[in-house]
């Protein structure tokens, strides 16, 4: 695909009496593009996500990366040790499912208003982001979502309640979802219910496996797999094409 031209900035999304930053990408060129939310993993909008965000933005979309961890860390942002895989997740076993949801609402109102978009959106999550992505899916407006390596899926949800996947027949549009069969995060066990919930309830759905770990598509990461990371690219990139 051709890569365009685009421009970044920083931006605050209004939500009620909170106010989330993110991380905005759009082509340079004056259009109405398709937006894109990207999820970040527990690491926050760090530059591996807005990297992301612009990789998504330079295939003619508006993407914009919205910070999970606004309530319990505005401003959060690390790389990759041990402190601070620890400390990423202790903000988020703070999250709860009923405030992702909120803000990624928030999020798509935001690209309404201010961003003249087309009137489909897509959604993609790496890790953490992987597991609101599947969460974003049952939102109507989301059409095409990609999740990556999104662990607890099937064995939890943010805030505590019922699993993540028992939502499943509330997705309406397409999702993408992609694992390493070597990670430890996530058993092949919970990969096979999520295919079959998927399945029963005949959501149009893709399940991509590699032979690769947690952390498979970051480049920044010792678990990054060139290979498997560019074949799911160019899943993405077929997705969000097809159906938005």
């Amino acid at each position: 695909m051709a890569v365009v031209e685009i421009q970044t900035k920083s931006v605050t999304i209004n939500n009620g009496d909170i106010s989330i930053d993110a991380y905005l990408a759009k082509p340079l060129e004056s259009g109405i593009w398709p937006g894109i939310v990207v999820f970040q993993e527990v690491f926050g909008v760090n530059d591996h996500i807005r990297s992301i965000t612009d990789r998504i933005a330079q295939l003619g979309y508006v993407a914009i990366a919205p910070a999970l961890y606004q309530r319990q860390a505005p401003g959060f942002e690390v790389g990759y040790s041990p402190a601070d895989l620890e400390l990423g997740r202790t903000y988020k076993n703070q999250t709860t499912a009923a405030d992702l949801l909120s803000d990624t609402r928030a999020t798509l109102t935001y690209l309404q208003q201010q961003e003249p978009v087309k009137s489909s959106f897509g959604a993609i999550g790496f890790c953490f982001g992987g597991h609101v992505a599947y969460l974003a899916a049952t939102l109507p407006d989301i059409q095409a979502t990609a999740s990556f390596y999104g662990a607890g899926i099937a064995t939890m949800t943010p805030g505590g309640g019922v699993p993540t996947v028992a939502l499943t027949p509330q997705i309406q549009g397409v999702l993408y979802a992609f694992f390493g069969t070597q990670d430890a995060l996530i058993p092949s066990i919970d990969v096979e219910q999520i295919k079959a919930e998927l399945q029963a309830h005949q959501i149009r759905h893709q399940v991509f496996t590699y032979p690769a770990n947690h952390g498979f598509f970051c480049d920044q990461r010792a678990s990054y797999q060139p290979e498997a990371a560019a074949q799911a690219w160019q899943q993405v990139q077929q997705l969000f094409k097809q159906y938005l």
